[in-house]
């Protein structure tokens, strides 16, 4: 089993927006006033949007886009959870999952285990699923301070009724890695986070095609290993998904592009992300956002042996125009390693890339 992973840097760039939200703004003068989430940073002020967000908008447009079922979510009292279902939800093997619930008791036949009245034994069964799909949260590259505005409901008799919002104009960085090994891949050993199948969703996908391999890093384990067709489908989608990818809040009238401007997407054989420094902020006041190809460069040349096949690298035209000609020159001098063209381009070819790289 190949461990191989996907490697992703973007860059968005948004003008105007309020992408995540905080909740109240106590310190608003406003009675009515919602807050941006930020934070802090030597000193400075950048504007986020949260890893949880990111990864909401990321499987919505899984299920809008690419036609992806996503598991059904359960609520009960406080907690909620979907079908921890991997071989049937898509969505539940990319983004992971924890449930406790009761199943029916099955022998080593697969067949249900009864009590001495005929009645169907039943047991405690907690599954859980770390997500082959990591990402950060998305945050502004300079230091941003957000501006307080205000809006109004005025279409009532009367006076109007102000409230108060944060916006703000940004380029923003974020980076996800993908296990491409863990995709459609389960575990059943008790440790936190690998108990990914429940006794009865084991059987099931045995039954349906799936087989069983030896654990690379755990002796004396076994793997459940969906289909090759299937699992490279759920890595493609996932990020294909990119290309169209939508959300944030205040949407109505603030609406946002928070599709990439930027990309950057390799294959590499650890888990290391290279790319997490590649743009950086200048000015007085670290007020400017740049993107550092001096350090793009450096991170392609000492992690060359970390790289399977080639890098892609997308810019939609009219974003940091200014790079063009560095990025041409740094493809040129990597032209065995580097591939560049938009941001469709770099995803379509690394995807079909990652059809022959994954085993």
């Amino acid at each position: 089993m190949k461990n191989l992973k996907t490697q992703g840097f973007i860059l968005l760039d948004v003008d105007v927006v309020a992408l995540n939200n905080a909740g109240r703004n106590t310190s608003s003068n406003f009675d009515n006033a919602v807050a941006t989430k930020r934070i802090r940073k030597n000193g400075r002020t950048y504007v986020y949007v949260s890893g949880q967000a990111w990864r909401y908008w990321w499987r919505d447009s899984l299920q809008k886009n690419l036609n992806w079922e996503l598991s059904p979510v359960t609520r009960d009292s406080k907690i909620a959870f979907t079908e921890a279902d991997p071989i049937k939800y898509a969505d539940d093997d990319v983004f992971g999952y924890m449930k406790a619930a009761k199943e029916v008791k099955i022998d080593k036949d697969g067949n249900p285990v009864l009590d001495k009245k005929g009645k169907e034994k039943t047991e405690n069964v907690t599954v859980t699923r770390i997500s082959p799909l990591k990402n950060s949260a998305i945050v502004s590259v300079a230091s941003v301070n957000p501006e307080e505005n205000w809006s109004s409901m005025a279409r009532q008799e009367g006076d109007s009724v102000p409230y108060g919002k944060h916006e703000y104009s940004a380029i923003m960085k974020g980076m996800f890695s993908l296990d491409l090994a863990q995709v459609g891949t389960f575990s059943n050993y008790n440790k936190s986070g690998y108990v990914n199948l429940s006794a009865r969703l084991r059987k099931e996908a045995i039954d349906s095609g799936a087989i069983e391999i030896d654990d690379p890093f755990v002796p004396n384990h076994k793997l459940i290993r969906l289909d090759r067709e299937t699992r490279v489908k759920r890595v493609t989608d996932t990020i294909k998904a990119l290309k169209n990818i939508s959300g944030g809040a205040m949407q109505t009238n603030n609406m946002g592009d928070v599709t990439p401007k930027f990309i950057v997407l390799a294959t590499t054989k650890t888990g290391n992300h290279p790319f997490s420094h590649i743009a950086t902020n200048t000015g007085a006041y670290d007020e400017y956002a740049t993107l550092d190809v001096d350090a793009l460069r450096e991170v392609i040349k000492d992690y060359k042996e970390d790289y399977v096949g080639k890098i892609f690298i997308g810019k939609r035209a009219g974003f940091m125009d200014e790079k063009n000609n560095d990025l041409a020159k740094l493809t040129e001098d990597f032209k065995d390693l580097i591939e560049l063209g938009t941001i469709n381009e770099a995803i379509d070819r690394y995807c079909a890339q990652i059809a022959i790289q994954m085993d």
